[in-house]
């Protein structure tokens, strides 16, 4: 970490600290504090947050394989370009992983991130072409498919029921050492720029890792805060909340500020710290340093564009990116009121008036609003319609921006989840999903002007999809989007009545 020597009073030791303030408070964890960190603990393991043994050894044995298929595919595709039979036997070529399995906070069932890096005799296309090949003839290797032309290119794949995400790397070195570190900037010169790329999720999660005083006390936060915001609706980066690398940024700037702590107090002073955040200030781990490599960074002294960043959560590691540019005054509105109820409940928590459980309770989105837009998305056979939601899910914050410049809309809220359509309103024969947004209107109380008001914003929408799709000649016969606006009390047309009826407050009779 970046150890500044405080100017040393009456001759102490300089003090370390991390990030790039001094931390809050030095406190050390009081008997109480441990034990609502194991009360934590507990309440999630319901949740499936943590791995088995099993698991994880099997996770572990996979990568082995993966590693294995990497050095023998580097070896061969070396042979093949006749490199000198003593350099073959040292090429090596390497596995990382990054994300959350890489942090050591992934769940179960989750996917693997992972990095394949070469030496500088092997090509991209290589990668594309005789790996994939290699992946292919294994029989462990279901559901292959490369995305070769994707903003950060991959072959995603399951190998023995683990779903891993591969990206590649060429070096301009001609080895590639078993103990290579990726942390070193020096490493991005004269690179590809799809390669500085796929080193970026690795380098940011080493660096994260590097960053934080406690791994252990940073786990057990980030564990607990990414089930917070999966439970209320407000993880996912897609959509303009917050995705997985930017929550860990955020644990670990509290991590840093309270480097003594642990999870049950750093999750209560992760809502302190973030209700009472002024935005747009960045959230930094480390001042961002210039390495002269001439890479577009995150600068809103030089980037005009920079500048219209709500929300900005900036990677440190070079070159430096705000994580969270999908982010929209509606989305941040939404996660400001989430901090803050957080903060209330952790404060009740910690009193001893509530149980962790009340952290991670759904909010009741379909009571919220009065007034729903019901986006629906169809197609005639199954594969059609995945890969049509794709697209459409990744155009919704699109429609949100619509609504969010109407005059007469003051917020737009997006729910993450996709339900599948309702029997009524659709053919047996086809795939629907539907996703909700509900809109809170400026106090004028008339919703028949409002009404026709919606049409265009939905009509531009829908437009945008549609044309995209056709670019990409993707549109199919029964591929359909529409969005309709609809009241509170209309939703019981779309959905089961348990999600839209009122719950109603039952005593809960204590289990002796």
């Amino acid at each position: 970490p970046t150890w500044t020597g405080n100017s040393t009073l009456g001759g102490q030791q300089p003090r370390k600290h991390y990030g790039i303030t001094s931390s809050i408070s030095l406190a050390f964890p009081r008997e109480i504090d441990h034990i609502y960190t194991q009360k934590l603990t507990e309440a999630m393991k319901p949740f499936g947050v943590f791995e088995g043994e099993d698991e994880l050894s099997h996770r572990l044995a996979v990568l082995g394989k993966l590693n294995s298929f990497v050095k023998e595919w580097i070896a061969e595709i070396s042979e093949s370009k006749n490199l000198p039979l003593t350099a073959v036997a040292n090429v090596g070529g390497k596995i990382f992983t990054f994300g959350s399995y890489r942090l050591g906070v992934h769940t179960k069932g989750a996917d693997i991130d992972a990095l394949c890096v070469a030496p500088r005799h092997v090509e991209r296309t290589d990668f594309f072409s005789s790996f994939f090949e290699k992946l292919k003839q294994h029989d462990e290797i279901k559901d292959l498919r490369a995305v070769e032309d994707a903003f950060v290119p991959v072959i995603k794949f399951k190998f023995d029921g683990i779903e891993i995400d591969l990206l590649f790397a060429r070096l301009a070195l001609q080895s590639i050492p078993d103990n290579l570190d990726l942390r070193g900037d020096s490493l991005l010169r004269n690179l590809d720029i799809r390669c500085i790329r796929s080193l970026n999720g690795c380098r940011v999660t080493d660096e994260i890792l590097y960053l934080v005083p406690n791994k252990e006390n940073f786990r057990l936060t980030l564990r607990a805060i990414k089930l917070w915001a999966k439970r209320r609706g407000i993880y996912s980066n897609m959509l303009g909340f917050l995705g997985g690398v930017s929550w860990a940024m955020l644990v670990a700037r509290t991590c840093q500020l309270y480097p003594n702590a642990v999870a049950a107090t750093l999750v209560h002073k992760f809502f302190l710290v973030f209700s009472k955040w002024e935005w747009p200030n960045p959230v930094l781990l480390k001042q961002p340093e210039d390495s002269n490599l001439n890479l577009p960074v995150w600068d809103p002294r030089v980037n005009p564009s920079d500048r219209y960043h709500l929300m900005p959560i900036i990677t440190p590691a070079y070159p430096q990116q705000n994580s969270t540019y999908n982010v929209s005054t509606s989305t941040r509105t939404i996660m400001s009121e989430e901090f803050r109820n957080g903060l209330t409940v952790t404060d009740e928590i910690l009193q001893g008036k509530a149980d962790w459980s009340k952290l991670f309770e759904p909010p009741n989105f379909f009571q919220k609003y009065k007034h729903y837009i019901v986006l629906t998305a169809s197609a005639s056979t199954e594969d059609n319609h995945l890969e049509w939601i794709g697209l459409v899910e990744s155009k919704i914050r699109v429609l949100v921006g619509n609504l969010e410049r109407n005059e007469y809309i003051t917020l737009a809220h997006v729910n993450p989840q996709s339900f599948p359509g309702s029997k009524e309103n659709h053919n047996e024969n086809e795939f629907v999903s539907m996703w909700f947004i509900g809109i809170s209107f400026k106090k004028l109380d008339n919703s028949d002007c409002v009404n026709i008001d919606l049409t265009y914003d939905i009509q531009s929408f829908t437009d945008t999809v549609y044309r995209q799709a056709s670019n990409i000649n993707m549109l199919k016969d029964g591929m359909t989007i529409e969005a309709t606006h609809v009241k509170k009390k209309q939703l019981h047309h779309y959905l089961p009545p348990e999600l839209v009826q009122r719950k109603k407050k039952v005593k809960k009779k204590k289990v002796s």
